[in-house]
């Protein structure tokens, strides 16, 4: 276990991989997190450790989570292929190492269970990398629904559809399912709670790996979720579209923008108060009928993440995303493929 530290000090943090996850989302945030130090980066690729270095002028490089661990290092966050995720898991929580794991979090609901039981053993912090929780317009959501401006959601429509087929994961990343379904889904159990049944549809690719995925979730609730992820979709559709006994809420903008600010080169530390605003153009709109109004749309907060991990590796706040989250969401996941493979609902164990 972690030796214990003093309340206001920073935790220190490794970043295990280097690719386009770990330098354009997990290394800005990190590095301008408060209560978080990144000491330093795990790869073993020449070419990434020079674009840490070109990055980040200085900061470390190691060969191993153990290399990582014997600098002083209390925390990782793993950013890697999927197929390794699990691995690097259960090796970094053995370490003694709280972790924070990126999408998916694992391939499967088993091997989710065995890491969160591992954790569980050794008494660290351990979380899904859920930031898309903290989009803007899923916090917009989420105030609408809890101001009761909606009424009693009765379908939730998600969708994370691109035109880039040359894109997308690769045979290591798991296909569209787990990819983009590992935060659809979870937005969806966060929002409507437990699912009771589940039904898929795919289009395989050329090499095996699933896109334009189709999920519908039926809620212990009542409620609906209807998912569309999609690497190959000329038209996209609405973000969201929320249907409510009250009102509904259709946000037509593609992504929340703050994946745009990290390519841009902005960062919570530089944009200050301005990080996460989305422009007007960008609100969506809440509907009874033929009446519409704009709604202002919140400002998107993946910078609030980490600072509230390491809360919690402090032992001074809760965890930001249960790992059991991750769990249920696999399970979710499990049951989509099976549907989608054999053509039937299926209710998740």
């Amino acid at each position: 276990m972690t030796a214990p530290e003093a309340p206001g000090s920073p935790v220190r943090f490794g970043l295990v991989g280097y690719g386009f996850g770990g330098r354009y989302f997990h290394a800005p945030l990190l590095g301008s997190a408060p209560g978080c130090q990144l000491l330093g980066v795990v790869t073993t690729s020449r070419e990434r450790r020079a674009l840490v270095e070109e990055d980040s002028p200085g900061r470390a490089t190691f060969a191993s989570l153990e290399a990582l661990r014997d600098a002083g290092v209390e925390a990782v966050a793993i950013s890697t292929p999927a197929a390794t995720h699990s691995e690097l898991t259960d090796r970094a929580l053995e370490l003694g190492l709280a972790v924070v794991c990126d999408k998916p979090f694992a391939l499967d609901a088993a091997a989710a269970r065995r890491s969160v039981a591992l954790a569980d053993r050794h008494g660290l912090v351990l979380a899904p990398y859920q930031n898309r929780r903290w989009d803007s317009d899923f916090l917009t959501v989420r105030r609408l629904v809890a101001d009761g401006i909606l009424g009693d959601v009765v379908r939730f429509e998600s969708r994370f559809e691109r035109l880039d087929p040359d894109a997308g994961p690769g045979a290591s990343g798991g296909g569209t399912l787990l990819d983009f379904g590992s935060h659809l889904v979870d937005q969806a159990l966060v929002l409507l709670g437990p699912v009771a049944s589940v039904y898929a549809e795919w289009r395989l690719r050329e090499n095996g790996l699933d896109d334009d995925v189709f999920v519908a979730l039926t809620h212990t609730g009542g409620g609906r979720s209807h998912l569309w992820g999609s690497w190959s979709q000329a038209a996209p559709g609405p973000r969201f579209r929320v249907t409510g006994t009250a009102a509904g809420y259709v946000n037509r903008t593609p992504m929340d923008g703050q994946e745009e600010l990290l390519l841009a080169g902005h960062t919570p530390a530089t944009l200050g108060p301005d990080w996460g605003a989305e422009p007007a153009e960008r609100w969506g709109r809440v509907h009874r009928g033929a009446d519409g109004q704009t709604v202002p749309t919140e400002h998107g907060a993946w910078d609030t993440f980490y600072p509230a991990f390491a809360r919690a590796v402090r032992g001074a706040g809760p965890n930001p995303v249960d790992p059991r989250d991750a769990i249920a969401s696999m399970t979710v996941l499990d049951a989509a493929r099976r549907s989608a493979t054999e053509g039937i609902v299926v209710r998740p164990a």
